[in-house]
């Protein structure tokens, strides 16, 4: 996509499969939306009339000002029921054809993208709308004794995606991004935020994985039932998408974090990403 493109949902559909297969555990229950909140009442003077809401949703991080690619000018913008093959032919500038093809999923692109972005603050990640396909191996982990630890041959699966991620063009997939941004609102309008700005979203969830901590040394894991979660509490408490930047590695996650801050100036926003 653009966003988090070819970095994050990379890692979440990957470790959609691993939960199923072998690995980390998650809630039978997928994630609502949260409910909107409710508009806080603004002191008015005596006898005048509330101000009335707005239609338009409040926007804090507008869109960047850039020119789409050459290949893009002055075409439309497809409808989103009919974007997929344009969104798809678009991927292959800045991700490659070949990558393109045999890692995007091909249909409603736009949305799975959106509800996968959406998804990664929480701290639980449903599994039906991944927009790439996930690697084919399962989760390694090692067996010291009673103590399980995430192994580092773990980390492997996850190269192919870490050296599309380092090759990626951000300002190219920023210039894709803003062409095509009325499908992401639109989509995004669609899983129940009719008064809410995707890229606004976006950032949000660009921060999030920033914050993520930086996890050297054995990982250790539990496996309560069929399928592993973290030993350490705190890492378990974490967002889907922080704690896939903990177990796809240090040394991929440092990769994957450039790349977000990258992504992060592209998209023109201003001041340093939200901390621990």
């Amino acid at each position: 996509m653009l966003a988090v493109g070819a970095g994050m949902y990379l890692w979440e559909k990957g470790e959609r499969r691993e939960a199923r297969q072998e690995p980390q555990p998650q809630s039978a229950e997928a994630p609502q939306p949260p409910l909107l909140s409710k508009p806080v009442a603004q002191n008015t003077e005596p006898g005048q009339p509330p101000p009335a809401a707005s239609a338009e949703p409040e926007i804090h991080h507008p869109l960047p000002t850039t020119a789409p690619p050459a290949s893009l000018a002055g075409k439309p913008v497809p409808s989103l029921t009919e974007s997929d093959q344009a969104v798809q032919e678009a991927l292959a500038a800045p991700l490659g054809k070949q990558a393109v093809g045999e890692l995007v999923i091909s249909r409603d692109i736009a949305r799975r993208i959106v509800a996968t972005v959406d998804n990664l603050p929480r701290q639980k990640a449903g599994t039906q709308l991944l927009p790439i396909k996930t690697p084919a191996s399962r989760l390694i982990a090692s067996r010291k004794g009673e103590v399980v630890t995430l192994s580092p041959a773990n980390y492997a699966r996850y190269t192919p995606y870490v050296k599309l991620a380092q090759a990626v063009n951000v300002k190219e997939l920023v210039a894709l991004y803003v062409h095509f941004y009325p499908l992401f609102q639109q989509a995004y309008e669609e899983l129940g935020y009719p008064k809410k700005y995707f890229n606004d979203r976006l950032v949000e969830v660009i921060d999030d994985l920033l914050a993520a901590p930086d996890v050297h040394g054995p990982v250790e894991l539990l496996r309560p039932k069929v399928m592993y979660q973290f030993a350490d509490p705190e890492l378990e408490q974490l967002s889907a998408g922080q704690k896939i930047l903990i177990r796809i590695g240090p040394d991929n996650a440092a990769v994957i974090k450039t790349k977000l801050r990258e992504l992060r100036r592209e998209l023109g926003v201003e001041g340093p990403a939200r901390t621990q």
